[in-house]
């Protein structure tokens, strides 16, 4: 499961405005939206929080985040099925990002499973059945995307 998102007034009302003046919250977010659709609220929460106290930490996070995340040597594909394994096999939450992020980079579903079974050599059936509940969430969130758009035209 996504965490629930967090609330930003509260955060800008209590900690302070987020204070980067050389990149906006919003800029920052985008190659989140490329890759996931859609900025996690864990990394929301960074950039409201350490964004508003720590932007230079921010700042230094986020370009050693892309230098790492885009490796000259792999495809956005191959890395986000790498980084969905390694988080599997400790069970973070965070593997369902990366395994969403995989499948928007042109994951099959085989490939996802390849990956869980390969977790689940090493880790057992903790990470054989997180990787199939992550797996049969994407696959509801899939599902619902793709009947969102087919209700709305319903409606027109």
């Amino acid at each position: 499961m996504i965490p629930a998102r967090i609330h930003t007034a509260s955060v800008r009302a209590r900690i302070g405005d987020y204070a980067d003046t050389q990149r906006s919250a919003e800029e920052r977010g985008r190659i989140y939206e490329e890759l996931l659709g859609f900025v996690p609220p864990r990394i929301e929460a960074r950039f409201a929080v350490t964004g508003a106290l720590d932007p230079a930490m921010v700042d230094l996070q986020e370009q050693m985040r892309a230098h790492a995340m885009y490796p000259k040597s792999f495809d956005v594909k191959t890395a986000q099925l790498m980084l969905f394994g390694m988080l599997l096999m400790d069970l973070s939450d965070a593997a369902l990002l990366h395994a969403i992020a995989a499948r928007r980079a042109g994951a099959s579903w085989n490939e996802l499973q390849d990956t869980v079974n390969l977790c689940f050599l090493f880790r057992g059936l903790s990470a054989a059945n997180r990787g199939a509940e992550i797996l049969a969430n994407i696959a509801h969130r899939e599902q619902l995307a793709q009947e969102q758009p087919a209700e709305a035209a319903q409606t027109r």
